[in-house]
């Protein structure tokens, strides 16, 4: 029986997913809404997304069941959200479920009023009871029935958590005239030890990463190490980082075969990961291998950020060089399908240096996950070359002849599902990697792509009659408000592309989203920002999210954002606001610096400054293009043919017939200097 519901009018994949079930399932909205008051019945709000492997479980066990769907259809009115969609709500749904349960994830399934409020909540329900998990139709009836006999109690507690939760997003309402210690004083040396000593008691010093399983990358972490490595001269600090980023590269959440990296690991080793692919974890990856490879010059850190971008090419980029959201975990019903090999189809693919190639992917016939194999590397290179009597020098060639050969096999597979939703932030992220990894791998190519992007995304996420900037593009169609997190990486990848280009357009276009989030998403004592916009009308609570989760909060990549801007552009009020959003939050962060890591960098840089960069003269571009494959972190670069007087890091400075370049602080500058080779030491000692 074929069944369409209110989904088939929507553009989300995920949505799409599930505009065929017998569910009657509607977007949010005010038809959805508006029916639930009318008919008297509670909401169910059911979240996921396109690559979410247990979304796919639920569906298929669940919302595609004639029985069960009568069972919702009856009591509830049920919604159904992309998470990708519209974060806004899935950010408040969460809340919520962790307010109920204390846990979280998706599947998300929320149960509302039919005011909309959440009175329960909860992930996963399989479709019989399964060691002591209640079942979904069990679930469903007891909350019809508790909503019939105790609405009175219902509505209260959720009129109750509803006020928690608007009253858990407020962030300290201090004003800014009650600082009283001078800037200088408020951070100090001894909270960045503290944040370095709270990360190192959770880090895996074996396998690598943070706590144990399941393991998520960690990047804002990682890269708080590499930079505290960089200033204290902190080996322990380098040693883990590069560990965790090793394991990850020679792991199984890392494609060792197409390049790119999984969600995250299941297992402490890395080995088997949910086999979902994200383009921001991608990007967030790419960012800090670039760190890591301007420090270190090791060539597997290149290797493995071309590998990644190339799959970022081939398999997520549109011709128009934009990026889509997410491959699916699932293909033909099966997780990680796609992915993994037996050691039979392993054998007919290879045909030379078999036994060589089987130790080096860890291929075996018992397999190394569920009687199959996840590619991954367990031996040193040079111990399998020695092994087989191989020259070291042919190695290289014979492991990237086999990486094609497999994956031309692989590509034949039946592919796991792309959702082809083109989000602005997720873009926003991967331009911020391209122009990172472009000046620290001096690569004009990848610069020139992170431009082609940064033209689509203005072209496409930006209305020219309203005057809005919007969220996620897709069959032609851009739509709902962008959120902070929209913007604020817009903002961090503009800064980024100026200064690998020395092109000042891009540093005006920053500007102007400044200008943008400051006139729509400013809170009322003019510190944090909101994650909506103030011309949104169908927001629950306008949350200000400060957490760093799988990706940065926006508001610690607003904080950098004012403080390179304020610097770049002359207006020193923004380093204050920046200044007031990160002293509210400092206990916080020494305290979880986990969970609060790119506000931990943030905090490094104020107690060591932030160096201030200016390359005059012929070929300047050229020369800060150079410069960069070397690692300052914590400094801001502008490079010009001719001073440019309404840039006050420029300000008074003469023409310049060589190259000249100034390190400066707070403007004032050191004595120029003629050679990179001088002024590299300069900025390293």
């Amino acid at each position: 029986m074929k069944h369409v519901n209110e989904l088939i009018h929507e553009t989300s994949p995920y949505l799409l997913q599930h505009a065929h079930n017998p569910v009657h399932w509607y977007p949010w909205g005010d038809v959805a809404l508006g029916r639930a008051k009318q008919e008297n019945k509670p909401i169910l709000v059911s979240i996921g997304y396109a690559a979410c492997h247990w979304c796919h479980v639920m569906e298929r066990e669940s919302f595609e069941d004639e029985s069960t769907a009568a069972i919702m259809n009856a009591h509830f009115i049920c919604i159904k959200i992309d998470r990708e969609e519209r974060p806004d709500l899935d950010h408040f749904f969460m809340d919520a479920l962790q307010a109920i349960s204390g846990n979280g994830g998706w599947p998300l399934n929320m149960f509302l009023t039919s005011e909309a409020k959440p009175f329960y909540g909860g992930t996963y329900f399989p479709p019989v009871r399964f060691q002591n998990r209640i079942s979904w139709p069990e679930l469903l009836h007891q909350i019809h029935e508790a909503y019939e006999v105790r609405r009175s109690e219902i509505e209260e507690q959720a009129n109750n958590l509803t006020d928690y939760l608007n009253k858990a997003n407020q962030v300290d309402p201090r004003k800014k005239e009650s600082f009283s210690l001078p800037f200088e004083e408020l951070f100090t040396k001894q909270q960045t030890e503290k944040m370095i000593e709270g990360i190192m008691k959770v880090a895996d010093i074996q396998e690598g990463g943070f706590g144990r399983a399941p393991k998520f990358p960690q990047t804002q972490t990682i890269q708080y190490l590499l930079r505290y490595s960089w200033f204290r001269k902190n080996t322990d600090a380098l040693k883990q980082a590069e560990l965790s980023l090793k394991k990850m590269i020679r792991g199984g959440i890392y494609d060792q075969i197409g390049g790119g990296f999984c969600r995250y690991s299941t297992d402490a080793e890395w080995l088997a990961p949910h086999f979902e692919k994200m383009t921001y974890d991608n990007a967030l990856l790419i960012s800090v291998m670039s760190e890591a490879f301007q420090i270190t010059h090791d060539e597997e850190y290149k290797t493995t950020i071309l590998e990644t971008i190339e799959f970022m090419k081939r398999e997520m980029m549109t011709p128009d060089k934009a990026f889509y959201s997410a491959l699916d975990a699932d293909s033909e019903g099966v997780e990680g399908k796609f992915y993994t090999w037996t050691q039979e189809a392993f054998y007919t693919c290879i045909r030379e240096n078999q036994a060589f190639l089987a130790d080096y992917f860890d291929i075996s016939q018992h397999g190394n996950w569920e009687h199959t194999n996840i590619p991954r590397q367990i031996y040193k290179i040079s111990e399998l070359a020695s092994r087989y009597n191989i020259e070291p020098a042919k190695v290289n060639d014979i492991i990237q002849q086999a990486k094609a050969t497999l994956l031309t096999t692989r590509s034949a597979k039946i592919r796991p599902a792309t959702d082809d939703k083109i989000i602005l932030g997720l873009n926003a992220l991967f331009n911020q990697a391209l122009s990172k990894a472009s000046t620290a791998l001096s690569d004009p190519e990848l610069l020139a792509l992170a431009e082609q992007n940064m033209e689509f995304i203005f072209n496409t996420f930006f209305d020219p009659i309203q005057s809005v900037w919007l969220h996620t593009f897709k069959s032609g169609e851009a739509k709902y408000p962008a959120f902070l997190d929209d913007l604020a990486y817009l903002c961090q990848a503009l800064i980024s592309v100026y200064e690998a280009s020395a092109d000042i357009q891009y540093l005006e276009k920053a500007k102007s989203i400044l200008d943008y989030l400051l006139k729509h998403f400013d809170d009322e004592e003019g510190i944090y920002f909101y994650y909506t916009p103030d011309f949104q009308e169908d927001t629950i609570v306008r949350k200000k999210d400060l957490y760093d989760g799988a990706t940065p909060s926006g508001n610690a990549v607003m904080a950098f954002n004012l403080l390179r801007l304020s610097i770049l552009l002359g207006n020193p009020s923004w380093k204050r606001r920046a200044t007031y959003m990160l002293e509210i939050q400092k206990d916080t962060i020494v305290q979880y610096t986990n969970s609060y890591a790119l506000w931990a960098n943030l905090l490094l840089e104020f107690t060591e400054g932030t160096k201030e960069v200016l390359i005059l003269g012929e070929r300047s571009k050229e020369a800060s293009f150079t410069l960069q494959q070397h690692y300052f972190p914590n400094r801001v670069l502008m490079a010009s043919d001719l001073p440019h007087k309404s840039y006050p890091l420029m300000g008074e400075k003469r023409p310049e017939s060589m190259l000249t370049y100034y390190l400066c602080e707070d403007y004032t500058c050191s004595l120029p200097v003629k050679s990179m080779d001088e002024f590299i030491k300069m900025l390293t000692s």
